[in-house]
């Protein structure tokens, strides 16, 4: 559960990095709350018992990566 949770703050720290450097380009908003809102989630997900038990599978925890990954290619090509 612990690189889940470090995935989710990574998220969440892109987003708002993202945020700052690209402020005054067009739809900066949009672009980095599209990066920091799953990571919310994914850090939300991991405290809550009933989400823990779904992020425990191996196939869940492929598609968070796999989902995570593509999160910081789009932050970093944005």
């Amino acid at each position: 559960m612990a690189n889940l949770r470090f995935g989710g703050y990574l998220l969440v720290a892109i987003g708002l990095i993202n945020l700052r450097y690209q402020t005054g380009n067009q739809n900066v908003l949009l672009h980095s709350m599209a990066i920091l809102l799953p990571g919310l989630v994914l850090l939300a997900g991991t405290f809550i018992s009933r989400t823990q038990r779904i992020l425990e599978k191996r196939n869940s925890q492929i598609l968070v990566g796999a989902i995570s990954l593509l999160l910081i290619v789009y932050a970093f090509t944005n």
